[in-house]
């Protein structure tokens, strides 16, 4: 039962290597905090520009399911009971991973803002017509097409998180769960270990497709752009990239069974990320 988290017996699967992840991821959800309340409040209360809103939404989910993760990694196990132990453990995995998803639906608002953008003078000016009656459309209403091509980007991830809340228990529950409590699921061979095939679609499918297109759309515009944007797109690219090779690293690690090395690598490889991420929008000239 809960109050079995206020005896003396509590923790009995806590390992000192546990001990370490946690502290780290700790420091991480604290850092997740500060950047969601400085970005919220010094450039977007200030600036009232979407892009630092999307910005600072983004780290304040990020937050939220880092503390969904830190519940079901190190606490629920603890609890005793076998029924609500394997219920609050597919409950907090899926509120996690649906809010996940949730920062990566900001992200792509980010995005979206940098790859179209708000009209310019230039472009509000009256349009030459043309021959072609579907070019002409689009010219006519730019700022309309703008805004569905942004929305288009940010249905995907919301698919996904969808899909966290929806998909069956079978689907996302670990090997280790199953085995300990006797509970039924589907697995996929990874590198000759067993890894839950729900799990496996989100940390090993979804995740690199987003890794193949965020970090790299950064990069883009930094080799499009020069100055100080150009600082900010790169430090950004590789910030975001180096964040989800921590992401990954973590399921890689754990459906290796390396939990000495998974308890400190991604997330020191999370806090790198962050910190080049913060670098990169902290420029002056970006307000």
């Amino acid at each position: 039962m809960i109050l079995t988290l206020f005896q003396d017996d509590l923790l009995e699967n806590f390992t000192f290597y546990n001990s370490i992840e946690l502290g780290l991821y700790m420091v991480i959800v604290g850092y997740y905090f500060l950047i969601f309340s400085y970005f919220l409040i010094m450039r977007f209360r200030l600036s009232k520009k979407p892009y630092w809103f999307f910005f600072s939404l983004l780290f304040i989910a990020l937050a939220i399911s880092r503390v969904f993760f830190i519940i079901h990694d190190f606490y629920i196990e603890e609890l005793g009971d076998d029924i609500l132990v394997v219920s609050l453990l597919m409950l907090t995995y899926r509120a996690a991973t649906f809010s996940t998803w949730m920062a990566t639906t900001c992200l792509m608002g980010m995005l979206g803002i940098l790859l179209f953008p708000p009209d310019t003078q230039f472009e509000k000016e009256p349009i030459k017509k043309t021959d072609n009656k579907i070019m002409d459309f689009i010219y006519a209403n730019k700022r309309y097409v703008k805004y569905l091509l942004r929305a288009l980007l940010m249905l995907f991830p919301i698919i996904i998180s969808i899909l966290a809340l929806t998909l069956p228990d079978a689907l996302l529950i670990e090997e280790s769960v199953s085995v300990k409590y006797g509970v039924p699921n589907e697995v996929i061979n990874l590198f000759g270990f067993e890894y839950p095939v729900g799990r496996f679609m989100f940390n090993f499918i979804f995740q690199p497709l987003f890794i193949a297109i965020i970090p790299f759309i950064f990069l883009y515009l930094g080799w499009k752009t020069f100055g100080v944007l150009r600082r900010s797109y790169v430090l950004n690219g590789i910030g975001f990239l180096i964040y989800y090779i921590g992401r990954i690293a973590r399921g890689l690690f754990e459906a290796l069974n390396w939990p000495n090395v998974q308890s400190f690598v991604p997330p020191l490889l999370i806090l790198l990320s962050l910190i080049l991420i913060v670098i990169g929008n902290s420029f002056e000239a970006l307000k």
